[in-house]
């Protein structure tokens, strides 16, 4: 348990019990049989009323028929458990050789700023040190690396196998912005409402969560994205909770050959508010790390989001904000910033 507490970032370690249990947390006692509450989108033909029930009620719909090779997400899945199984500072000298072009490392933190710099450590300035049970890696898609990683084996073969699930994701991603598009009647000016160049990779580790007398821990604490649309794979361990259209916490479980497909803050003021940003959350494992992959795409830099109920705003004008409310805050605040006739 010692050695294996060492992959590790140093805060996380001192919660190991030093007995095993088997007892399990909250997000892992289910029965198996329990019926799957989230809508189902099939990719091979989507049925646009579906889909728009799907986008207004819950912000959230599982994928299926999604054509990405089982091979692909095992080998990423195998390739991930490997790297985030070396010792915390081997990773840390390892990431700090690549450039943030390529890929970053992160931990206690989903936010991050442009750079792939965390923004926990920007945080601290402020007295805000708050962290989530999570480690992680940033991975820009917008172009195949040009960095050469002929001396970081096992970096290379992941940039690799995330640049061909990205051509995939990529596929996802501007197949069901389409139909919403035609679920919101958007004109073709709108094109830049979602940008394969803005897409980007993270990959999830969640540690396991071994206090004896153990509170709540979240992995993620409750948020929105500020994507247009998240792509997640989740593998095999849950975790995920995602707020119902009743107001009620519902756990969106691992299902094999099927993705979870969440609407960001820029798809819902995109459709003027029609569409739900939806509200999710991370829990911790007791016994079980959790990994988990999600693909985030924005609208192009220098596109305006233009809506009756918010002031004309870019994602970077949006982005920014985020950072400052983060770092004076501690917390983020989100679309309400730009919300007309909303004053702070």
């Amino acid at each position: 348990m010692q050695q294996f507490s060492h992959s590790y970032p140093p805060c996380f370690r001192h919660q190991f019990s030093d007995q095993p249990t088997d007892e399990l947390s909250d997000n892992d006692n289910h029965h198996t049989h329990e019926q799957d509450p989230l809508p189902s989108i099939d990719l091979h033909q989507i049925n646009l009323k579906k889909l728009e029930e799907a986008c207004t009620d819950w912000g959230i719909f599982r994928l299926v028929n999604h054509g990405i090779p089982s091979g692909l997400l095992s080998e990423l899945h195998e390739h991930a458990v490997r790297m985030f199984g070396l010792e915390f500072e081997s990773k840390q000298k390892l990431f700090e050789s690549v450039p943030l072009s390529a890929m970053s490392y992160f931990w206690g933190t989903p936010a991050i700023t442009p750079a792939g710099v965390p923004l926990l450590a920007l945080c601290k300035e402020k007295g805000i040190v708050n962290y989530n049970w999570v480690e992680g890696l940033n991975i820009p898609l917008s172009q195949p690396s040009k960095v050469d990683l002929v001396h970081q084996p096992l970096l290379r073969d992941f940039r690799s196998l995330s640049e061909s699930y990205g051509v995939h994701l990529e596929r996802l991603a501007k197949s069901i912005f389409g139909a919403m598009s035609q679920n919101l009647e958007l004109s073709e000016d709108n094109e830049c409402y979602l940008s394969p160049s803005t897409g980007h990779l993270r990959v999830y580790r969640y540690p396991r969560c071994c206090f004896d007398n153990q509170p709540k821990v979240w992995g993620m604490d409750v948020h929105t994205d500020s994507s247009v649309v998240t792509i997640l794979n989740q593998f095999e361990v849950g975790g995920l909770q995602v707020l119902s259209p009743k107001d009620t916490w519902i756990d969106a479980k691992p299902i094999p050959n099927t993705l979870i497909v969440h609407l960001g803050d820029m798809m819902q003021a995109i459709s003027n508010d029609k569409y739900k940003s939806v509200k999710h959350r991370v829990l911790v494992n007791r016994e079980k790390e959790r990994f988990s992959m999600g693909y985030f795409v924005f609208p192009a830099d220098d596109c305006v989001i233009r809506s009756p109920n918010y002031k004309p705003f870019t994602y970077p004008d949006f982005r920014a904000q985020v950072q400052q409310d983060v770092k004076t805050l501690g917390l983020k605040v989100g679309l309400s910033r730009f919300k007309l006739n909303v004053d702070f």
